[in-house]
């Protein structure tokens, strides 16, 4: 990097922070290359696709954006060479007291998307910042620090969704959320679908006729520019947008950022396992290009980063988790079913054994009055008939599937930080809240989940009382609530209460949809068991 080039990115800031301010951004030793486009000209903005912020830690976030006139054409309509893109970050919405700047290099190997991992911010407070290229300046975004480690903490409250399959829906739930005076969102995954365009006429969604409200564009995703187009197009929804540039989040992936269902080197069709791998590193190279995450998670091949933790003061750890990418495939052809003796089998794993073990050792060590983990896929062991007549019948894509896993968990949890450990996940389509329990016999929950249900995916639902709910209800009693709606789960965490609200949204096949809470549970630090709020 040139002199000037490094003055341009630490020069100035003494003034804000001293002389132990320091920036660190993604890239940022590299030399620019000798093809980079000195002069870029667009056919119109070039931030059609928004701004984001995430990952953050005490002293900074990860600021996001791709650069895409068009982002549904080839490339995204840009030329493809490397460029700079200018970012700031400023104390004050109006961008008047500005405390860093830099620039980035948009790379075309990574879709001209710029991930910039700013540092030496104050804790626990918000910021604003934007881009510009050439004359086009990007949209506000705000980001927030966590609080110092060390720091009291009173409270935090925090918006967990996923699941927000373009073709079923408007993405209302995700201006509500937007909203929402949240410090972060978790989402839990299925960022995208990958299925082909489903076409004009009728399908049927949980046996109820659908017409596609918008529809995909293309073909299932295979390729690098197929994913890249269809993150594209659902990143053009502007109430997606409006809920990235509100705050911070927290990413994972699920399955359908790849492949429905897939586990760990399998896919649902039956692909060679080598010839699957191609597919899955496509995927995710596209997934870290769209998304605020920091260089650490940058796909190595067919391998992403993605498990990792966070810390808001003495009040909550975070525990991303993933449980995709190490999981055994699953068993009984990955349909419901009876649980056999394969889902206890000991040598079939949800999380993999480094993962485990990683995740057993932080909550071990983990002295924060709660901790929260976050993941894709429901842990409750919920089981339900098709008739009257009919054997129970699990998931074998959930917890429920890999049943030594979940003990191992659970058994850990109730051993070492009992009545301090939250579950949020998704996955389900419906909202679902419930006790957390080792065996069906106990009498003492070993933690709770919330379980949010998706953004669009299912379409408006058929609400709380068809023929699933009903089941479930009758045969698993440790379950709350539960409901066929689209919403996000919205947390609030005291000291010493941790309150979950399900909100729903009633409509989502037509704009404008009303937000309302279909229930509300608390949960007692050093109690676990969830009550009506």
């Amino acid at each position: 990097m040139s002199v000037s080039r490094r003055s341009l990115l630490l020069g100035g800031m003494a003034g804000f922070a001293g002389s132990s301010f320091m920036l660190r951004q993604a890239f940022a030793a590299e030399q620019a290359p000798r093809n980079i486009e000195k002069n870029p000209k667009f056919v119109s903005t070039p931030f059609t696709l928004g701004v984001a912020s995430g990952d953050p830690e005490a002293d900074g976030f990860v600021i996001w954006t791709r650069l895409a006139p068009t982002p549904l054409e080839e490339a995204g309509g840009m030329v493809l060479k490397p460029m700079w893109v200018n970012w700031e970050v400023s104390e004050d919405e109006h961008m008047s007291r500005i405390v860093a700047r830099g620039q980035a290099l948009a790379h075309p190997e990574l879709a001209h998307s710029v991930h910039v991992e700013v540092a030496g911010l104050k804790a626990a407070r918000p910021y604003w910042y934007r881009f510009r290229v050439a004359d086009y300046q990007s949209a506000l975004g705000r980001a927030q620090t966590l609080p110092a480690a060390g720091a009291s903490v009173e409270r935090v409250r925090f918006a967990v969704a996923g699941c927000q399959h373009y073709e079923e829906g408007h993405y209302t739930a995700w201006r509500a959320i937007a909203q929402e005076p949240v410090d972060f969102v978790y989402h839990y995954g299925d960022y995208i679908y990958e299925g082909a365009d489903s076409g004009p006429g009728y399908r049927k969604i949980n046996g109820q006729p659908f017409k596609v409200l918008r529809r995909h564009m293309g073909p299932e995703c295979y390729s690098l520019d197929e994913y890249r187009r269809r993150y594209a197009q659902y990143k053009t929804d502007p109430d997606l947008q409006a809920a990235h540039a509100a705050t911070s989040w927290f990413v994972s992936f699920d399955d359908h950022e790849v492949d429905n269902n897939w586990a760990g080197d399998t896919d649902q069709d039956g692909t060679p396992e080598e010839v699957f791998l191609f597919r899955r590193a496509v995927a995710m190279q596209a997934y870290y290009e769209h998304m605020p995450l920091r260089r650490r998670s940058l796909p190595n091949g067919s391998h992403m980063q993605i498990y990792r933790t966070a810390r808001y003061g003495d009040l909550l750890n975070v525990f991303v988790l993933d449980t995709r990418q190490y999981r055994s495939d699953q068993v009984y052809g990955d349909k419901d079913g009876p649980q056999g003796k394969d889902v206890w089998a000991a040598n079939r794993s949800m999380m993999g054994q480094t993962q485990e073990q990683w995740l057993f050792n932080g909550l071990a060590q983990s002295d924060t009055r709660w901790n929260l983990l976050a993941h894709q896929v429901m842990m409750l062991n919920l089981a339900h008939r098709k008739s009257a007549s009919s054997p129970l019948l699990y998931s074998m894509d959930q917890w429920s599937g890999y049943l030594y896993s979940r003990k191992r968990l659970l058994e850990f949890v109730q051993a070492h930080c009992p009545g301090n450990v939250v579950n949020v996940t998704g996955d389900a389509h419906r909202h679902f809240a419930g006790d957390l329990l080792v065996n069906p016999d106990d009498k003492q929950p070993a933690s709770v989940e919330f379980l949010a249900t998706s953004i669009t995916s299912g379409s408006d639902g058929v609400g709380d009382d068809d023929a699933f709910s009903q089941s479930v209800r009758h045969e698993n009693p440790w379950l709350k609530a539960t409901t066929d709606k689209r919403g996000y789960v919205l947390c609030d965490v005291g000291r010493d209460q941790w309150r979950g609200d399900l909100k729903i949204v009633d409509q989502v096949m037509q704009p404008n949809g009303v937000t309302s809470t279909y229930a509300s549970f608390v949960t007692e630090r050093g109690h676990p068991g969830l009550q009506k709020a």
